[in-house]
């Protein structure tokens, strides 16, 4: 009977966010595969919003990996440090610009991947589900607090515990669109400060909500 109601509660989550988010999409732009890749990396402690912004001038002075591999780390840090941590980032970006010029494209290898520099678990899984459709769950600042606050993952679990709970409840073959979604609803939605509660359908399961009304 629990496994049943545990069931019947994820499918629930499920349906409401492919009815909010009918067609989710990855908000970086992006042209080429290791634009994508770097774009994924700069964003890290910031928002796609300022990604966008300062990779439209990036990737529009160096046009190609190659020349992106060749650049000076000073004019690197001048365009990206609106990011924050722009020393270390513009390090990467070039040494990322070096590998992928190398391998010729970015590869369908998490191993090789997390090799680079400043490229973690997050990083691959989200460049691999959106150039590669391979199933996966990345788990962001924004995920981590929606699929606590709806009990999917537990309030003590790290982010490796996070993505585990979502990929045991969650249907491997939502996975990629599922990611997108809470992204999505935590971004627009399920917000940090100030979330939409009185219009969302599953108040009445988060604990979050529940322990505003019980203060």
């Amino acid at each position: 009977m629990i496994m049943i109601g545990l069931m019947k509660m994820m499918n629930e989550i499920l349906n409401y966010l492919e009815e909010l988010i009918k067609d989710p999409k990855c908000e970086l732009n992006y042209n080429k595969d290791y634009e994508l890749l770097i774009a994924v990396m700069l964003s890290a402690q910031t928002t796609d919003k300022r990604v966008n912004i300062v990779t439209k001038e990036l990737f529009s002075k160096y046009p190609t990996v190659k020349s992106l591999s060749m650049a000076k780390i000073e004019d690197i840090e001048k365009i990206i440090r609106p990011l924050g941590n722009y020393t270390k980032k513009s390090k990467a970006v070039i040494e990322i610009a070096k590998n992928i010029d190398k391998w010729g494209s970015v590869p369908n290898n998490r191993t090789m991947l997390e090799s680079l520099p400043m490229v973690g678990r997050k990083t691959v899984s989200v460049v691999l589900s959106e150039l590669y459709r391979e199933p996966n769950i990345a788990v962001d600042t924004h995920v981590e607090r929606v699929s606590k606050r709806l009990g999917i993952a537990k309030e003590s679990a790290d982010v490796l515990g996070v993505e585990r709970s979502l990929k045991r409840k969650v249907p491997r073959e939502l996975w990629c669109d599922t990611h997108l979604r809470l992204v999505h609803f935590g971004r627009y939605y399920c917000t940090a400060r100030n979330p939409f509660c009185d219009k969302c359908k599953l108040s009445g399961i988060c604990k979050y909500r529940k322990s505003i009304k019980n203060k």
